[in-house]
């Protein structure tokens, strides 16, 4: 047992070269922080500007959900918005399932293109 003790350190210890210069020990932290800024603030933004949205819905407005339904909202609540989706269909969906406003008249425009 002892013998192989003896070959480990015979080897010999540290190994030869200088040590790494400021640049190359920072590089690790400058990676990380590159893909912070790559990564994470784009992320928050879209956080915040889809909570914007959600904030600014009111009755009236026309939103398409993310399963792709076009709608006129009825009623916003706190966690739930009731959709128009045809002259006799209402249906509540999730606020927070609402992707985008799109703009006036694009309700009635598919409403008639149907007809």
């Amino acid at each position: 047992m002892s013998f192989f003790i003896a070959e480990a350190l015979a080897e010999g210890g540290a190994p030869g070269g200088a040590p790494p210069s400021a640049l190359e020990a920072a590089l690790p932290f400058v990676i990380l922080i590159a893909f912070f800024f790559l990564f994470a603030v784009p992320q928050w933004k879209r956080g915040r500007e889809q909570k914007q949205l959600l904030e600014s819905l009111a009755k009236g407005a026309e939103v398409v959900t993310s399963g792709g339904i076009l709608g006129r909202i009825i009623d916003v609540d706190d966690n739930f918005v009731l959709l128009e989706v045809n002259e006799n269909t209402q249906f509540n969906v999730q606020k927070h399932s609402i992707t985008q406003v799109m703009p006036k008249g694009t309700y009635k425009a598919r409403k008639r293109t149907e007809k």
